[in-house]
Formats: C-alpha cells, structure tokens, sequence
C-alpha cells in the first residue's frame, strides 16, 4: 500500500489566523484521518511564511524586529491548530525562519543553479506586496493597476533579479494542469495562462528593496523571492535535500496530494512544477484547489469589520461542530459563505437533532430492552450506495460530498427507527425488537466509523458507548453531544 503525504498551503505569519487560514489544515487533517484508518502510512505538513515584504512591513508598523513579530504571531497559529483538534501524530510542521528550513532552501537553490534553470535578468513590470506577486503589463492594466484582493496599487518595478527558466517545462506543466488538478475546470485556468507557453519567472529580489528573507547563496546583493522559499516547504519538511531526505512520502511509491486556495494556484500550478522537475523530484499526483469563505456574501474584511475567528467558533460550540459546518457546508471547490444564522442552523438542526437525538434515544432503547451485543452485517442496498459513494468522494477529494453521505447514513437511520418503530414491536415480538435494535447498533457504529475523520471527538464519545465486545451490554447513557444553543440567534417559537 502506498504512503500518503499531504501539504497544506502555509499562511502569511502577517496577521492572526482567520476562518479561511483554517480550510487548508481542517482539508488535510479531513484526508490524513480517513487515510490513516484504512491503516496507511499517512503523513501532513503544515506551517507559516515568516519571510516577505508584507511581514518586513507589518512588523515595522507594530515597532518590532520581523523575527519578533513572526515569534510572536506563531503563539496563535498553534493555538488555532490545537483548538481544531489536528491529528498532530502524524503532522510535520515547518516555520520558514527555522534553521534548517534556511539551510535546505539555500541548497535547494544550488541545485537549480547547477541544473541550469537560473539566471539574470532585469525585471520590469508590476508587483503586488500583498499577494509576493509579480505580474505582467496586460495583468495589471486588467486590473486597473489595483490588486482585487487586496485594494491596493500595485508599485512598478524596475530591477535586476534571478529568473527561473520556468519555459524549459512548458510541456510538463501542460500535462500537470490537464491531469492534476482538482477540479479539473482550474486546470484549464492554468492551460489558459501557459497557452502561449510559460513565462520565466523572477525569482529574487534586490536586498535593498527586501531585507527579510532568505539570501541567494553567494550573491549577497540579492534575496530570495518569498515563493521559492514558501514551495520549498512542502519538501524540507521531509529533510530535502539532506541525506536523510523521507523519500517513501516523495516520490513513486507515495500519493502525494497538495492542498490550496484558488489565489494561490498558478504559483504551485506552474512555478512549483518546474522547481520539482528541474530537482528530479515527483510531480504531485493532485492539487486540490479550493475557493474562499465569505462572511454574510462578502469577502472578509478588516474594513467592513467582518473577519471571523476560528476559535470564536470552537469557543462557543466545539471544535466538532466548527469542523462539521466548514466541511459540509462550503463546497469543496467552489467558495463558501458563513453566517452566524446558517452556522447556528446547522448545528441545531443537524447535529443536535438529526445525529445527537438519534444516539440519544437509540442508546436508551438498547438499555432499557437489554440487547446484548451481536455482529450485524448491513447489506440494505440503500447502505451498500452510500458507502460505495463516501470511499468514490474521498478518492476525488470531495470532502463535502463525503460528510453530506454520512449524514446520508445518520437520515437512514433515523428513517429506520421511525419505520420500525421498536417501541411499538417491544410489546408483542421480542426477538423481531433484538433483530431491529441490533441492526440499529450496526448502522450507529457504522456512522461513528464513516464519521471520525470529520468529527473526531464526536465519533470517539459515540464508541465509548455503541463499542463494546460480543455479549455486553451498553452499561451507559449517551451524553447530549451537541446541546441547542442559540447565541447568536433567536430560538424558534413553539
């Protein structure tokens, strides 16, 4: 069986994490659970960009040092990711300012040197600090010379950098953009890009227009461009270029997949192909690209003071139920939309009413008729579809229709108790009561089974009560898994 090895795009250390920084690791801790349990050797990696002009920027502002200010910044990244409960066992975590990841970049940087794919040039053109973006005459002046995401001009740009001979891959990236991509419709946003051929890219910037950042080994005039540095991540995770590089988790017998925001595609669509080609490195097999969270319709903003926090979420409902909406609720590939009203909805009326009431009251029924436990095979046709369409969603990627099919499993059971009504039968056929309710403790332990990589700790409070051995009994109560609240809404009226 092969590794599995997931990366998730690293955030800008610049300012506190929000809803969006959280969709790259809740995706890839989604993927690394529901991998690990089919017992494969599953591996992520995660981190922050410390380097870059909008860092060098910020810290400025704030009157610290950059190093302090990612230093002090890294505090609620760990924070946010523990809250989220992340499978940190199999998590490797890389901060671009660490020593080795300096060190491995530098490397990595020689080695495309030696492959010949570096050279000089003087870049004239357009520059967003927002996005570490270099872009085009015809780019900027569709823009209006002002970066969408981040409403800013961008600054003209006139200097000698190194170029990465990205047109050398053309025909590679090609393939990668028709066969890796997912969904397939970005991939043709990248053959659309690269139709005339791909552009060669500058790669570095004069150290007197960026200090922070990591130097181009043996030219001390210039630093390296803030990408090279990001993409290199995903591979000094695993210790490239040294000796001990974990080459089971790159390369022909791992499924390498990388997880991104739809702002970010062309740099790991086109850039970060040709750095692996030139390395003689693995192309990855997918690259999920996902799209963004807007908050009530509109891009989050510090300006219209709509910016949400992940952990004012979890604080208030748990990490499951922050997970369970952001999963099922913004499509996998498309973009998302939160509101206190939908997300309160949600959790009332499917957490708390479709799966916490049918725990609640199947649990109660297997105690109060003492059904001891026996192995049921669930061959309904209806439960043979949904676990054949929730294996076909995971294999595409498509987290969402994934979650949407156990919650398929949680309505059937529902549905099932509602028909059979064991209640009613517990009065006249006691050994047709003991087939439905075992049949029953199979579907709820199913449920917890297909449901653990979306809801971890949800799914672990379900097995402490359903899994037990062979001829026990169910010896407690289920607990409310998600009591109603309504903190931000009004209850409905009765």
């Amino acid at each position: 069986m092969k590794n599995y090895y997931i990366t998730t795009a690293i955030p800008y250390a610049n300012a506190k994490p929000h809803i969006g920084t959280a969709m790259d690791y809740l995706y890839g801790d989604i993927l690394l659970r529901y991998h690990a349990a089919r017992g494969e050797n599953a591996l992520m990696s995660i981190g922050t960009d410390e380097h870059g002009t909008k860092v060098e920027q910020k810290a400025a502002e704030n009157h610290v040092s950059p190093q302090k200010f990612v230093d002090d910044l890294q505090t609620d990244f760990v924070e946010m990711r523990e809250k989220l409960n992340l499978d940190f066992a199999r998590i490797k975590n890389v901060r671009t300012t660490d020593a080795d990841h300096v060190r491995r970049v530098q490397e990595i940087w020689r080695k495309l040197d030696a492959a010949g794919v570096i050279y000089k040039s003087t870049y004239e053109g357009w520059y967003c600090v927002g996005c570490e973006k270099f872009l085009t005459e015809t780019e900027a002046r569709e823009m209006n010379f002002i970066c969408p995401d981040h409403d800013k001009k961008l600054e003209k740009l006139s200097e000698e950098n190194y170029y990465l001979r990205v047109s050398k891959f053309t025909d590679e990236i090609r393939a990668f953009a028709t066969k890796n991509i997912v969904p397939a419709w970005r991939g043709k946003e990248i053959l659309e890009l690269v139709k005339n051929g791909a552009q060669d890219v500058s790669i570095s910037r004069p150290r007197e227009k960026l200090l922070w950042g990591i130097p181009v080994p043996n030219d001390e005039t210039q630093i390296m461009y803030v990408w090279v540095d990001a993409l290199s991540n995903y591979i000094t995770a695993l210790n490239f270029p040294d000796a001990d590089f974990a080459t089971d988790f790159w390369g022909k017998n791992c499924e390498i997949v990388q997880i991104v925001g739809k702002d970010i595609l062309r740099f790991h669509a086109i850039i970060w192909p040709a750095m692996l080609l030139a390395l003689g490195l693995e192309l990855p097999q997918k690259l999920l690209v996902h799209g963004f969270i807007n908050v009530g319709g509109n891009k989050m903003s510090k300006s219209l003071g709509n910016v949400v926090s992940p952990l004012e979420i979890i604080a208030d409902y748990g990490a499951d139920a922050f997970r369970y909406y952001f999963a099922r609720h913004v499509p996998t590939f498309d973009d998302g939309d939160f509101t206190w009203e939908k997300f309160e909805n949600s959790y009332n009326g499917e957490l708390a009413n479709d799966l916490g009431n049918l725990i609640s009251r199947v649990a109660r029924m297997l105690a109060k008729y003492e059904i001891s436990y026996q192995k049921v095979n669930l061959d309904e046709p209806k439960i043979c579809e949904i676990l054949e369409s929730y294996d076909a969603n995971f294999a595409s990627l498509d987290v969402s229709r994934a979650l949407e099919n156990v919650w398929e499993l949680t309505q059937f059971a529902n549905q099932f108790v509602d028909a059979e009504k064991p209640w009613e039968v517990a009065k006249t056929d006691a050994k047709k009561l003991n087939k439905i309710l075992l049949n029953l403790w199979a579907q709820i332990l199913l449920v917890a089974k297909l449901l653990e990589p979306f809801l971890p700790e949800t799914a672990a409070k379900i097995c402490a009560i359903f899994d037990v051995k062979v001829g026990e009994k169910i010896t407690q109560s289920a607990p409310i898994l998600f009591p109603k609240k309504y903190l931000h809404t009004e209850p409905p009226r009765k």
